[in-house]
């Protein structure tokens, strides 16, 4: 974040939230650069060879960040949580698009936005496992739902164990606890699934 510090930002979101337009004009910049820093770390998990595509994913990020004027932005960390499940709803619904195109749908199919032609390209099993853990995920959340986003938070948003611990107000080794346990949880959850 360089020069902009936590308050600096949570302030700019509040104020925009109060519909300070002049505040969206300093954010937009802030929060175009930390959503692409989630997504380079998201993006960077990816197995050798993956075709994700950084800049859609960023791209579809912060239109949908932008354009949410539904949300009450109250700190920075209340962004790093929302940038991460925005990035998982993405991911899983370009998921089930690739699923719908696989099994007939092609011919139906009308691309959702012209300005996405670089659109975010998966592999058949890759979005097959997106779609297993989102799915396991939901469930983990239903059992502990701060374990479930501990993992949205480091595996969707990409934020590293200290930057998860912030967001959900818990030290780092408490993150490092659940991360480890909701990681073999999801493993077993999504290896019985096969």
């Amino acid at each position: 974040m360089n020069s902009v510090t936590a308050d600096d930002l949570t302030g700019m979101l509040i104020e925009w939230r109060q519909g300070d337009r002049a505040a969206l004009d300093r954010l937009t910049p802030i929060v175009y650069d930390e959503i692409r820093r989630i997504a380079h770390r998201y993006v960077q998990r990816e197995r050798e060879g993956h075709t994700l595509q950084t800049t859609a994913l960023i791209n579809e990020a912060y239109l949908r960040l932008a354009g949410s004027e539904t949300v009450d932005w109250q700190s920075r960390s209340h962004f790093f949580a929302v940038s991460a499940q925005v990035m998982r709803h993405i991911l899983i619904d370009h998921a089930r698009r690739r699923r719908y195109v696989k099994h007939g749908g092609e011919a139906q199919h009308i691309p959702f936005d012209l300005a996405m032609n670089e659109a975010v390209q998966m592999s058949q099993p890759r979005a097959a496992e997106l779609m297993a853990l989102d799915e396991a995920l939901a469930e983990l959340a239903k059992l502990d739902p701060r374990k479930s986003r501990v993992v949205e938070l480091r595996y969707f948003g990409g934020l590293s164990l200290e930057e998860t611990a912030e967001v959900l107000e818990i030290s780092a080794m408490t993150v490092r606890r659940d991360w480890r346990a909701a990681k073999a949880w999801l493993y077993k959850r999504v290896m019985s699934d096969e």
